[in-house]
């Protein structure tokens, strides 16, 4: 599935010696990898610059007795990043995500499953020092 980002095309985000670089293709993207690649320390990131900028929202582990249907049902106009989508995601929640013509997506995780993802939509974290400054952007996965 190819669909141009609703909500944001470049997203910037800076903590500390990390900056967060991403330039949004589609309007799900899924952030794949192993572990220790960085993509939790992204979501930290992100989530710290979503106290700043409302188009955020961070769901992570912590949000898992939350009612995440009813989340993302009410959400308009957002960039919605899920750390541990695959703890967190039921095949219902990712049909809707598909399906959602209201939000942006970041997925964190290694399952695209009922996404109606393509190739296009996949991507991991490429990594670049520049000095003392490690900066996070977004690659092709496949």
């Amino acid at each position: 599935m190819y669909s141009k980002p609703e909500i944001m095309q470049k997203l910037t985000a800076v903590h500390t010696a990390y900056k967060v670089d991403f330039i949004f293709q589609n309007n799900i993207t899924l952030l794949m990898g192993n572990s220790g690649t960085g993509k939790t320390t992204v979501f930290d990131i992100i989530q710290e610059a979503s106290l700043d900028d409302e188009r955020i929202l961070c769901i992570n582990y912590l949000d898992k007795r939350k009612n995440l249907r009813y989340m993302l049902e009410t959400a308009e106009g957002k960039l919605i990043v899920i750390d541990n989508a695959d703890l967190l995601l039921t095949d219902e929640l990712r049909k809707f995500i598909a399906f959602d013509t209201k939000n942006q997506y970041l997925i964190i995780g290694r399952n695209p499953s009922n996404l109606l993802v393509t190739k296009d939509n996949l991507y991991e974290l490429e990594v670049v020092m520049k000095g003392r400054e490690t900066e996070f952007k977004l690659k092709r996965y496949i």
